[in-house]
């Protein structure tokens, strides 16, 4: 019996495998700054709606930078409408208004101000300026409104801010109901607008929760959203749909908040289920293309959020991730984009609200999939996982991956920002860049402008 390629590549063991650094560098297409660098990555997109760009790190140029290339490219040849970060919602919405034309602001630096809370530079800074004005002067391209891109924000931190959009709203269209409004979120009134010390009391049993009050009004702004769209324009429906969102982020952050200190829920699933639905409740929002096809939405966000969770440690312990659910969700038609670097430089801090630092980033662990992309000695390059066999076989094993958020401590830099998984099956393709740089923040404190600050935990993520 004579055996064919794919039954000799079936019964190859890991052994017989070429190393792993060959096969990658096999695969490899390396990234020139040309404006064909995505090409390939385009392709392997296809008509995929959903396409997730990761980071490893929320504090590196280059990817920001390198997502911001390819985001352009998904805008204008493939007509994606919207970008959705991990971000506050009410915060990317005042972007989104200014992207489209709207609002006071009349700079992107002004309209990223709503970013007060840290890590400020994860979305201050002068890399995300320069993509926010590339948006608006596309948009001033296009029409009609319909046609434009919107700047969406997938995260739940904005309790408090959200509570003041959904009253503003109501205060417009309904004062009744706003006043009821007011009563129902007065329940927050005695936490002196610190969502962490809500978490507390109520986690804990010291004081009464706030959930009937917020699910009662989550439900009535929905009930009533019939008699709110008074008009038939998209701005209408718009600003009726921004605060539906608002409502339901108060009703999942409170959760969030008052579940963060019980041991026996993972807060890590209540928040990225709740970027989840945000994420489908955008795209059912948005208008369908002019082919009538549906909406397309590219999401930016830390590659442990992209990545599929059942591919890595966190997964095994139970907890999922926007990447999986999207998956699970939409197939196909989801493609899942993870970014990675060796070395360099990372602005972070060393403690969760202490300033922000350029930090270098240690060299990768040896045996890390960071190390292995290293060994290819291509310094930009990008690899997809999607038809290639060979190649997802010689990385099929699980290996240390390098996480870093807002939060850099290279002394524990084992423990603190390293976890297992397989790559191939977290991503559908992988850009590396082996050396990188700290983004640049738009407010430079003493810390960063010193340069490398002392090297002194991450879950920022």
């Amino acid at each position: 019996m004579v055996l064919g390629p794919r039954q000799l590549m079936e019964m190859t063991t890991d052994a017989h495998l070429p190393s792993p650094a060959r096969s990658i560098a096999a695969s490899a297409l390396a990234l020139t700054g040309s404006s064909r660098d995505y090409d390939s990555v385009l392709e392997r997109i296809g008509d995929a709606r959903f396409v997730l760009i990761g980071e490893a790190s929320h504090g590196t140029h280059e990817f920001y930078e390198e997502r911001a290339r390819l985001t352009q490219r998904l805008i204008a040849e493939k007509r994606f409408c919207a970008v959705a970060v991990e971000a506050d919602w009410p915060d990317a919405y005042r972007v989104n208004r200014y992207v489209r034309g709207l609002g006071e602001d009349t700079t992107g630096d002004q309209a990223l101000a709503s970013f007060k809370r840290f890590p400020t530079w994860m979305w201050r800074n002068t890399t995300v300026v320069r993509f926010v004005e590339w948006l608006r002067d596309y948009n001033d391209s296009v029409s009609p409104l319909t046609e434009q891109v919107g700047f969406y924000g997938l995260d739940l931190y904005s309790l408090f801010t959200s509570i003041a959009e959904v009253l503003r709203y109501l205060d417009h269209v309904d004062p009744e109901s706003a006043r009821h409004a007011r009563e129902r979120y007065a329940c927050f009134d005695h936490f002196d607008r610190n969502s962490e010390r809500y978490g507390y009391l109520t986690g804990h049993g010291l004081s009464a929760s706030c959930q009937g009050a917020v699910i009662a009004q989550m439900r009535e702004i929905n009930t009533r959203a019939a008699q709110y769209l008074k008009s038939d324009g998209y701005e209408s429906s718009d600003a009726l749909f921004y605060a539906q969102q608002n409502a339901r982020l108060i009703t999942n952050a409170e959760e969030y908040y008052r579940t963060m200190f019980d041991r026996s829920v993972s807060s890590w699933n209540l928040r990225d289920r709740h970027m989840a639905q945000t994420l489908d409740a955008l795209a059912r929002h948005l208008p369908r293309a002019r082919d009538g096809g549906p909406a397309k939405v590219v999401v930016w966000e830390h590659n442990s959020h992209v990545g599929d969770a059942r591919a890595t440690d966190v997964g095994q312990a139970g907890e999922w991730t926007l990447g999986q659910l999207a998956r699970e969700r939409y197939g196909a038609e989801t493609f899942l984009v993870g970014l990675t670097t060796y070395q360099g430089s990372v602005t972070a801090a060393d403690d969760w609200d202490s300033p922000a630092e350029r930090k270098r980033v240690l060299p990768a662990l040896p045996g890390s999939y960071e190390a292995v992309l290293h060994e290819t000695g291509i310094d930009r390059f990008v690899v997809s996982f999607k038809g290639d066999r060979s190649l997802t076989q010689a990385l099929s094993r699980r290996r240390l991956e390098r996480a870093i958020g807002v939060i850099y401590r290279p002394q524990t830099e084992r423990q603190s920002h390293y976890f297992h998984a397989c790559l191939p099956q977290q991503f559908d393709c992988v850009l590396h860049f082996d050396q990188t740089r700290a983004v640049e923040p738009l407010e430079w404190g003493d810390t960063w402008t010193l340069g490398e600050a002392p090297e002194t935990f991450p879950r920022g993520l």
